[in-house]
Order: structure tokens, then sequence, then C-alpha cells
């Protein structure tokens, strides 16, 4: 190799590089990029089980005829404009709280917060299902408190039953998204805080004028990846409705639906994908309009 020209030289340190990265290529090709296709290609199909026959834009036109996707698509929404900006608010003023290097026992609060989003689903959802049960411990204390006359049906009320899906996920995701804020508030320089102080400048003034503007990044990082993962809620409905999504239909996702179109009904894997680029063109116009709204202005 001593003697060897730079071009092939080049070329065989090119070639052992693709070498090096092409197991993981082929397995990144094999379990994403082929799915991908793979799916897109089958919305132009529609059928039961492997019976499948092409349709063209059939399935999109079924779309709009379809009671139950409205309303899936509906519930999702509405959990993606309630849910999402008060989980970010209530990590952001969390993790605001637990920076305060005067607090004592912070680790022990950290971990505490932190903890619900590594719990197990089941379990977790077992004990929502007791605590939010018509005798269960959360209607006892309403009741005790005055700010319930009788039980709240949690389960079987429309309205009430959105409000504990919304209480869930909130429960076990703010702890995450604050340890992103919480990373990021340990990177600011203290001393700008001082000088803010010094200045006189009030803690909530501080809060908006200071630490929102250089968690900006984070911020956006945390609200794209919660607004995917909202969009993609299963676990959480699917456990506390039995798969069912109800009261009916009002806690449907449309991840719930794509598994009930796939595995309950009467199988239309078509439709089924087709429904699911529904989810990927919500994301892909949100994430532009997200980064749309946080690019830096001249």
């Amino acid at each position: 190799m001593a003697n060897a020209r730079p071009g092939n030289l080049k070329r065989f340190y090119d070639v052992n590089g693709w070498l090096f990265v092409a197991p993981a290529l082929i397995l990144v090709a094999a379990f994403m990029f082929y799915p991908i296709i793979r799916s897109l290609v089958l919305s132009f199909f529609s059928g039961r089980g492997m019976m499948m026959n092409f349709v063209g834009f059939g399935n999109i036109e079924r779309l709009w005829y379809d009671a139950i996707f409205w309303q899936a698509l509906t519930n999702t929404l509405t959990f993606l404009v309630i849910q999402v900006p008060v989980m970010i608010v209530l990590a952001l003023i969390l993790a605001n709280a637990l920076n305060n290097p005067r607090l004592r026992f912070s680790g022990l609060f950290r971990t505490a917060i932190f903890l619900p989003c590594v719990s197990s689903l089941v379990a977790y959802s077992i004990l929502f299902k007791s605590m939010f049960a018509t005798d269960g411990i959360i209607n006892s204390t309403l009741m005790a408190v005055g700010l319930a006359d009788s039980p709240i049906e949690w389960f079987t009320d429309p309205f009430w039953a959105k409000v504990l899906v919304i209480l869930a996920i909130t429960w076990r995701w703010t702890g995450y998204n604050m340890i992103f804020y919480l990373a990021a508030l340990q990177n600011i320089d203290r001393s700008i805080y001082e000088a803010a102080r010094i200045d006189g400048v009030p803690s909530w003034r501080r809060f908006l004028h200071i630490t929102i503007p250089m968690l900006k990044p984070v911020i956006l990082f945390t609200t794209i990846t919660s607004t995917i993962g909202t969009l993609q809620l299963f676990d959480e409905v699917y456990n506390l409705t039995e798969g069912k999504g109800g009261p009916a239909n009002a806690t449907l996702t449309l991840s719930l639906y794509i598994y009930n179109l796939t595995f309950r009904f009467m199988p239309n894997f078509g439709y089924a994908a087709t429904v699911s680029y529904v989810i990927v063109l919500i994301v892909a116009v949100l994430s532009f309009l997200q980064f749309y709204a946080a690019r830096e202005r001249a």
C-alpha cells in the first residue's frame, strides 16, 4: 500500500467504508424503507384479507364518507391541541423549579417525576382504572372536598373519558420532556440570571425573557416529538378502554382505528395503509409549521 497512488487509496478507503456501514444500511432498508414503500403501494389496493384489488384513489375517496375516520381524526386532534401545550408548559415549570440550586431533595423530586415514563404501561393503566373507577379514590376525594356532588363517570361519559386520556398521557410523559429542559437549563450561565436579578428583574420576567428564549431549540424539539407521539397515540387508549376507544368512539384515535381495520374488523390492509398516511401527512405539515414558526428572524 506504500506505493499506491492517491486515487487508488481513496477508492480503497471508500469501499471499506461502505462495507463497514453495509450491514446497518441493509437492516434499515429491510425494516424501514421497504415497509414504507410497500405500505404506500398497498394504499392503492382494497379488499378483505389478502384478496386485494387495485382501486387507485378509491381509498382516499372512501375517507371522505367514513364517519368513524372523521371521529378518530377529531379525537386525535383534540388530544393534540389540548394535551401537548399543557404538557410542554407543565414540563417547563417543573424543570425551572427543580433547577433551583437551593431546593432540597431535588434529586428525589426529579426521579419521582421522571418515573412514570419508565413504568409499565399495563401496570399504570390498571392503576388508573382503579383510581378513576366510580367508587375509586379520585371520585371519593372530589366528593369529600365538595368539588363533585356525585361520582364522575370517567369511563362511560364521552367528555370525561377524553379528560381521563389527557390526564394519563400528561402524567406519563411530562417528566420525559422535563428532563430535556432540565439538562438545557443547567447549560445556561447562571451569571445571566444574577445580572438580571441585580437589575431588579422579577422572577417571572426572567423566566419569560431569559429562560424561554434560551430554551427555544429544546422547546421546538420536544414540541415536535410530542406532536408526533400524540398523533400516533395508541397504547393509553387501547389499555384504558380495552381496545374499544369508547364510549361510543369518544376516545378512538387514528392509530387505534388503523389497528381495528387491520386486526379486529374485516381486515382491509389497503384502507388501513391509507389512514396511516393521513398521520404521515399531518405530521409533515405540523412539523413544517413548527419549524417555520421557530425559525430565526433576521
